[in-house]
């Protein structure tokens, strides 16, 4: 009678085991990074010489690399502005693959006539330019396998002088989670403002937002906290100076979240 108990339970706790391994395989995850074809589009002689200087400060491959970006992929570079990601993504996503180059009207007035020359006679034809508002983007269900935001989600909160809000970021991740397959991920760069700090008092004056609100808007909408890096994070920034300030100008302190579409 002991020993059948035994075996009963045995085979209990084995079941167990395999139910949950059974659902973790079941759960999507953030696909893995092609490193030989992000330093391939990284080294690719065909970018803009402006778009190689840049490389120094900008560290694309540490951004990519979270991303997960590779050959295929479905990936929106969202508020664009003059596509320095959009042409990285283009020559990563490769023939089979689709980059979403999203700007509003702001980013759209100050980048215009930089895309026409980066974009324009089709010379990525795997990019799609796109020109909205925020809350008038239309994105298929279930499309994208990625998005990422440079230095561009603290605009959501901002304010121009006489004008309304750029967008609400309830909506926004809301329509972005409805846009992302499952295991999708979303991939966040942004300069740092202190703890604690009000989103639109902080991005107003400085163009910063406390990395804690830019989780929780993600988490509300159904996104998981995945991972972050500290591969641009710079302790000289006190986080006080406004990011165009000469004193801190390509060398804000900037963190780096990615979060995941269960």
């Amino acid at each position: 009678m002991r020993q059948a108990f035994q075996v009963a339970l045995g085979a209990l706790a084995l079941a167990f085991c395999l139910g949950g391994a059974v659902e973790a395989a079941k759960t999507p995850r953030p696909a893995q990074a092609d490193d030989s074809a992000i330093a391939a589009a990284i080294a690719n002689t065909d970018r803009p010489p402006a778009d190689r200087e840049e490389d120094s400060f900008r560290k694309p491959e540490a951004v990519l690399k979270l991303l997960g970006a590779h050959p295929g992929m479905h990936v929106i570079d969202y508020l664009a502005g003059d596509g320095y990601y959009s042409e990285l993504l283009a020559k990563l996503a490769g023939p089979e693959g689709k980059v979403y180059v999203y700007n509003n009207s702001l980013y759209g007035g100050f980048s215009g006539a930089a895309l026409v020359k980066r974009f324009g006679n089709h010379r990525l034809p795997n990019t799609e330019v796109k020109y909205s508002e925020i809350a008038d983007l239309k994105l298929p269900p279930k499309s994208l396998d990625a998005a990422l935001f440079v230095m561009s989600y603290h605009d959501i909160y901002y304010t121009p002088k006489g004008g309304k809000p750029l967008g609400d970021p309830g909506q926004l991740t809301s329509a972005l989670f409805e846009a992302m397959k499952p295991g999708g991920v979303v991939v966040i760069e942004d300069h740092v403002a202190k703890e604690g700090s009000d989103p639109k008092e902080s991005v107003d004056k400085l163009h910063r937002i406390d990395p804690a609100v830019v989780r929780r808007d993600f988490e509300a909408a159904g996104f998981k906290y995945d991972t972050e890096s500290d591969a641009l994070r710079r302790s000289s920034d006190d986080h006080t100076l406004l990011v165009f300030d000469p004193k801190v100008r390509h060398q804000t302190d900037l963190f780096l979240y990615r979060f995941r579409k269960p």
